[in-house]
């Protein structure tokens, strides 16, 4: 049972007493006729072939109030988005896989460049970004959900938690952020409890208690893959193209939504999902790739906001959060030992370094170029830019739907 304690600024809704499912889909079923529901899932192919994702289908099959499901998906041949279709059909949602790498989608990205739109680079920015223009070309859906494809241990809770403040007239939220407790025998969630969380509180020591700081350390799981918004928010907000899509749509929501509208809500008694390897000397992959992105989209979102960062604040930043970071290697020590968790010091410290790493390489790319990879355009500006993007939209991806459907081998995964 968690605790009931509300911190920040952004409002917490816990999970207190008995599980309550089965209630809240009831009330979903009756919301969803005024508020529908559809959910976003970003994957790569490689996901099918796993258990996180057949776990997940199989769960959304007894999710009767969704009333649409889109599939994002990138890094598939021709053969592997029939497949994929194959793969989802067996959802009773009204379902649509977008197949990002095929020619009509293509199409469309090249012309939104030829536009001077910014569409950013492959990924599950990009992903998430078409399947929002494609939910707001439908106009059929008011509640827009999104989770991950790797959670090993889903359950219908969690989609259900995270929607139901938005869909529920009654509480009047417009933004709503998932968290929960990453921890099995051990501590998991080392970008948060190590990273994101000893960088924020660095830069409120070095630069003043600014309102995007005390914004972001109010989310309990700033990174937490899971969000649902109204379908407003899919209209006015930018999106990043990287690692720094969790912290980038935080920046945007706290641009465009009262502080009374967003909320964070505890899913789940536990969480897990696939691990990124550290990649120490690989700045392309893995958690140190991740952190330096979540860093340079911190640092513009600061930057925008008329935050100064020099060379010097950014030097003295790094030596203030190493001492924040070992101080909570320290605490979540003595947490794990209370609790008799696994618990390997130099592991911890090893990851200090390689965000450490990430850091420097982020404080270079930032200096060198404060503007950056441009964030994708908005649908809102893409609409004013190609008037009838939306209709092309609709068009390639039921095109895609209805393409040589009878040529997929008989299969129920690649």
């Amino acid at each position: 049972m968690s605790d009931f304690y509300q911190n920040g600024v952004v409002t917490v809704l816990h999970r207190l007493g008995s599980p309550n499912v089965d209630r809240l889909e009831q009330e979903l079923s009756r919301y969803g006729r005024i508020h529908p529901v559809a959910l976003v899932l970003p994957s790569l192919y490689a996901e099918l072939s796993r258990p996180a994702l057949q776990h997940i289908v199989d769960t959304l099959a007894e999710v009767s109030y969704l009333n649409e499901i889109v599939i994002s998906l990138d890094r598939a041949s021709a053969l592997e988005f029939r497949l994929a279709k194959q793969y989802f059909s067996r959802l009773p949602q009204r379902v649509r896989v977008i197949w990002n790498d095929g020619a009509r989608i293509q199409s469309i990205l090249n012309l939104l460049v030829d536009n001077n739109l910014d569409i950013g680079l492959p990924g599950k920015g990009r992903g998430c970004w078409t399947a929002f223009g494609y939910l707001l070309a439908r106009n059929q859906s008011q509640v827009i959900a999104l989770h991950d494809c790797d959670i090993t241990s889903y359950n219908r809770e969690y989609v259900a938690r995270l929607c139901y403040p938005i869909a529920n007239p009654n509480l009047g939220y417009e933004f709503c952020k998932g968290y929960y407790s990453r921890v099995t025998n051990r501590l998991h969630g080392r970008v948060t409890r190590l990273f994101i969380t000893p960088l924020i509180r660095s830069l409120q020591q070095l630069t003043g208690s600014h309102p995007l700081l005390t914004f972001l350390d109010s989310f309990r799981y700033p990174l937490a893959g899971e969000f649902a918004m109204v379908r407003d928010l899919a209209w006015t907000n930018r999106i990043p193209g990287d690692w720094g899509l969790e912290i980038g749509v935080l920046a945007e929501v706290y641009r465009n939504c009262a502080l009374r509208r967003i909320c964070q809500a505890d899913i789940a008694d536990d969480y897990d999902h696939k691990h990124q390897p550290l990649s120490h000397e690989n700045p392309d992959a893995g958690l140190l790739k991740m952190c330096a992105d979540i860093t340079k989209s911190l640092f513009r979102n600061l930057a925008s906001e008329g935050v100064v960062l020099g060379d010097g604040t950014l030097k003295t930043l790094r030596a203030t959060y190493l001492q924040a970071a070992q101080e909570a290697i320290s605490r979540y020590e003595n947490d794990a030992a209370i609790n008799s968790l696994t618990f390997d010091r130099h592991e911890e410290r090893t990851a200090v370094e390689v965000f450490l790493k990430g850091m420097k390489l982020a404080t270079e790319g930032f200096l060198d170029d404060p503007l950056g990879v441009p964030m994708i355009s908005n649908w809102s500006r893409v609409a004013h830019a190609v008037p009838d993007i939306f209709e092309r939209l609709v068009e390639a991806v039921e095109a895609d739907h209805a393409w040589n459907p009878a040529a997929a081998p008989a299969a129920t995964a690649p």
